[in-house]
Parts: structure tokens; sequence; C-alpha cells
């Protein structure tokens, strides 16, 4: 294992045989924290080689989600069979997003999570890459809405005061990535979603409660948003890729049963082993995960990716 990412080994399992890299880095939900833990369940239930790689502080080698400009391993797509992604506005180099726009093109699977929506914001003069920001105008919205199919748009419920209830669309009840999928609730609000591409099949809707409780009542002021769903995406090379999105999966939504159960199913998805999906996915934590509350500046000092190793 690199000092710079980690990679957990599969176990036996469906999954034996694929790998599939993810990458965290934002400010704010404590991807650094999600993806180790989404990481483990799908290497030791599933049996997946998982790496997850980590926004890094060069100097110092430790985790750094507030550095926008690196995010080391990512040379790891190339023999990936899958990506899954939650990074925000991240302004990387070319020679690293290189990395990401080559494996968007070969028509593998992807599955964004929460910020992915506005994964980038490619801010320098120097870079080849400023078409994929989350802002753009061609192609309109950027990365996001092109490949995912949204892009940042506003919070829909109140932030920090208004959490979300999963609900199975009625159109989605018999998919194979809603199984077991009854119960979806996270602390983090719901994103308003105005203009999905590529008529994607909305799998979850997302109900506005009026407190961060469990049990808060909804908020009928505001409608529901669709909060997980499915979709093709060709490249601009031809290459047409299964994807999975979701607005939810901060840290403090997985300790959500429903919300691990519909990101592992989403990933047997992608991979095209929905025959696989059980009926109800192992999706015990594997290891301590005491997710972090979300907010700017509240990531764990000194944190290095080693610390997440089994």
């Amino acid at each position: 294992m690199s000092d710079e990412w980690v990679v957990y080994e599969g176990n036996e399992g469906p999954g034996q045989g694929k790998h599939i890299v993810l990458v965290s880095g934002d400010e704010e939900y404590r991807s650094e924290e999600a993806l180790p833990a989404l990481g483990r369940i799908l290497a030791v239930r599933h049996g997946f080689k998982c790496t997850v790689l980590f926004a890094i502080n060069a100097e110092t080698g430790e985790i750094a989600p507030d550095d926008q400009t690196n995010i080391p391993g990512l040379e790891a797509l190339a023999d990936a069979d899958m990506m899954i992604i939650a990074t925000r506005f991240r302004n990387l180099p070319d020679e690293q997003m290189k990395h990401i726009v080559d494996f968007t093109n070969s028509g593998k699977p992807i599955m964004g999570m929460r910020t992915a929506t506005h994964a980038f914001n490619l801010a320098r003069a120097d870079t080849s890459y400023a078409s994929l920001t989350w802002n753009s105008k061609n192609p309109e919205g950027g990365w996001g809405r092109q490949v995912l199919g949204e892009t940042w748009v506003s919070h829909h419920g109140h932030h920090a005061f208004e959490s979300t209830r999963g609900v199975i669309d009625a159109g989605a009840t018999d998919h194979p990535v809603v199984k077991g999928c009854e119960d979806i609730w996270g602390p983090t609000d719901v994103y308003e979603v105005r203009k999905l591409t590529d008529s994607p099949l909305v799998l979850i809707n997302g109900q506005v409660l009026q407190g961060m409780n469990h049990g808060d009542k909804v908020n009928t002021e505001k409608p529901t948003m669709p909060v997980a769903w499915i979709k093709n995406y060709t490249s601009e090379t031809g290459n047409t890729a299964r994807v999975f999105c979701t607005t939810m999966g901060a840290a403090t939504d997985l300790p959500s049963e429903g919300m691990r159960r519909l990101l592992v199913n989403g990933a047997y998805w992608c991979l095209g082993m929905e025959e696989q999906i059980p009926g109800r996915a192992n999706v015990e934590i594997v290891g301590d995960f005491d997710p972090t509350p979300f907010g700017f500046g509240t990531f764990k000092k000194g944190t290095k990716p080693s610390d997440y190793a089994l």
C-alpha cells in the first residue's frame, strides 16, 4: 500500500476479480471518511478490490480535504472496473484530470455521490479541461450534468436544519437497486435538481423533513426532489457507461442501513451484476465508523490514509 492511498483486497464474494477505485476529496461532507467505510463493505462483504484515494497535502502526506489541487493515485483508474467519486470543486492539474477524463471516456461505470454533481472547478488559465467545470456553459453544467445528470443548483432543504428521507419512486419499486432500501435517511439536506440529462430512471425521491431527526415530519411546502437515479452516459469517444448518482452520501448519511444498501446495490448494477443483488445485501459496517459531522474545517487533522487501513 502506498502512503497516499489505501487498498482493501476483496474477500470471497461476487465481486472477486473486480476493481473499484473510490475518489474522495471534498471540504464539507467528509468523503474521506465515507469512501473508506463504503470501500471496506464492498471488499469484505462482497469481494471487490477497492482502492480509496484522498486529497493529500503533498508536504505532510496528511489527508487535506481543503486542498483542491492534489489527489494522488488516480492512475489506478487505468485498470479499474468502476469509479466511485465524491469530490467537490476540485481544481486538479491536467496530469491528474487526464486519468478521470480517460476513465469517463472508457465506457466503464461511474457512481457519483453528493457533491460529485459539482466535482470540478477548473479555474486555472493553463487547464485543458475547463469545459468540465461545474458551471460550464459548453457543455452546460460541465462534467456533473453531462456525466452524472445534474450539476450544483442550490440547497432545496434548509441546510443543517432540514434532513432527508429517501422514498422509493413509484416507477422503480421493482428495480434491483432498491432491494432492501425501505428506510433511507440522512442529516444532509435535499439538493435542488433542475434538469436531469439522458432520460434517467429516478429511483429515490427525497422528502424534506422539518428537522434533523429520523422521525421528523415532512415539510409539505417543499416538493420532493430526485436524490438517486440511474442513466447511461455516451462519451465523446462513443462509449456508453452505466451511471448511478445520488445527492445523498455524506459520511453522516452512511449510518443509515438503507443508504448503505442503496450504494452497494448501485455498485452491483453499475457493473452489470444486477442479477446477483441479494434481497438484502450485507452492508454491516466493517471496523470502526463514527462519522464526523459535516461542515467546513471539521475534518480530522493529522490523519493519513494508513489510518483507514484494515
